[in-house]
């Protein structure tokens, strides 16, 4: 899917494009050999997708971040919200948005934020879990399992494997 340009989303430039560090991270996390390893792999994604497109955009996501960690829920949706507006094509505005949501168990409006991460950042391993952790909390077991598969698919260690029950016919 296409998206006009990030320039016409008042003033913000476009995301940083750091596929060529993240590649090499992704494979990594496929041989990672225990999962202390791929928290270690992961943790250096996060320094990339917490990469705002400029200082404006990096100011909203680190104060909603520093809300989110004092539990001011209501202040760091209202900077992730003006986030998302002047950078709607950065993911992680929604990711972290929707993370919020999260905490705030209300996990309706927290699905169609992972959505959008997920198509602004197709491999984005937290949108991934995320996603999945949301459909349990949702009742919808089919789809969070199909989310989960898909998000170990991307790094087999994530803590969230330990909900992954064995499809109809398969061995865990």
């Amino acid at each position: 899917m296409m998206f006009a340009s990030p320039l016409l989303a008042d003033g913000c430039p476009t995301a940083p494009d750091h596929r060529a560090e993240m590649d090499p991270l992704y494979q990594s996390l496929l041989v990672a050999p225990d999962e202390m390893s791929a928290r270690l792999i992961t943790n250096q994604m996060w320094g990339y997708w917490d990469n705002a497109p400029d200082e404006p955009s990096q100011s909203m996501l680190d104060e909603a971040m520093r809300a989110r960690a004092r539990y001011d829920f209501v202040f760091a949706l209202e900077r992730l919200n003006a986030l998302v507006g002047y950078c709607p094509f950065y993911a992680e505005g929604y990711n972290q948005r929707a993370f919020v949501n999260f905490l705030r168990e209300d996990f309706e409006a927290a699905l169609p934020d992972l959505e959008r991460a997920l198509e602004l950042s197709p491999r984005h391993v937290g949108a991934l879990s995320g996603r999945a952790v949301t459909l349990f909390a949702l009742g919808r077991e089919d789809e969070a399992q199909v989310a989960l598969r898909a998000a170990l698919e991307v790094n087999p260690w994530l803590p969230e494997r330990a909900l992954l029950k064995a499809a109809p016919g398969d061995e865990l």
